[in-house]
């Protein structure tokens, strides 16, 4: 058994680093200069992957999660966060906390969107009722990856069949100029659909006007081919 140390995890990802899918990853996740996750590294392992070590690691203690939260490689942060998200499904409420407060205290390291949407539901929707001020602070901040995080975050609320607070944040957002948040406000958005048609066409008929296309598009695809035409050429 691999001692549970962050250089552990780190020796199991470089067994499997391939530096040909690195680059491709690098691409896609727009790593270059002046895009949104520019100097983020990859070293080309699978999802999949990553979750076998995350997995192997469970136990791994907060001081050396932090040390993976603080690479420079993507792998290492997103192995990270998903031992995070495993410990808090297995903490009981004290410890469930402590990972909540560790998450917010180490948010320099969930610096991509798929960061964001692995980790966000869990270890900042399930605590939004105790902790609300923490939202308030996300939706307004200057950093892309903290506003994207409020938004993934009401997740947690729509898994309980609540939509209230995904239609709340979504208002506040529609007016962000960046493409991750109109995606993830969109997604949300018909994510909140799937529990109430109803609700999500009445936001689209009162928002419309404010709605960037990106954001409608994602919202509708629950729809009929027809509505969906229909609310691309007008409110309904």
């Amino acid at each position: 058994m691999a001692r549970l140390t962050a250089a552990a995890v780190k020796r199991e990802v470089g067994a499997l680093k391939e530096p040909e899918r690195a680059l491709f990853l690098e691409r896609f996740f727009r790593t270059g200069a002046g895009e949104y996750a520019e100097g983020d590294r990859m070293l080309g392992l699978s999802v999949p992957d990553q979750r076998v070590i995350a997995k192997a690691f469970r136990g791994l203690p907060l001081d050396e999660v932090r040390r993976l939260l603080g690479s420079e490689f993507h792998e290492h942060r997103l192995i990270a966060l998903l031992i995070l998200v495993d410990q808090h499904k297995r903490a009981d409420d004290a410890g469930r906390r402590v990972l909540h407060r560790f998450y917010l205290e180490n948010l320099a390291g969930v610096n991509n969107w798929d960061l964001v949407d692995t980790s966000a539901a869990e270890l900042v929707g399930e605590h939004l009722e105790e902790d609300p001020a923490v939202l308030a602070g996300l939706v307004d901040s200057p950093v892309l990856w903290h506003r994207r995080i409020a938004m993934v975050s009401t997740f947690a609320e729509l898994r309980k069949g609540r939509t209230a607070l995904t239609f709340r944040v979504a208002e506040r957002l529609l007016g962000d100029q960046h493409d991750l948040i109109h995606k993830a406000t969109g997604w949300l958005l018909r994510e909140a659909g799937k529990r109430s048609q109803e609700d999500l066409l009445e936001f689209l008929r009162k928002q419309y006007a404010r709605l960037p296309r990106t954001t409608l598009r994602y919202a509708i695809e629950r729809l009929d081919a027809l509505d969906r035409r229909q609310w691309l050429l007008g409110p309904q």
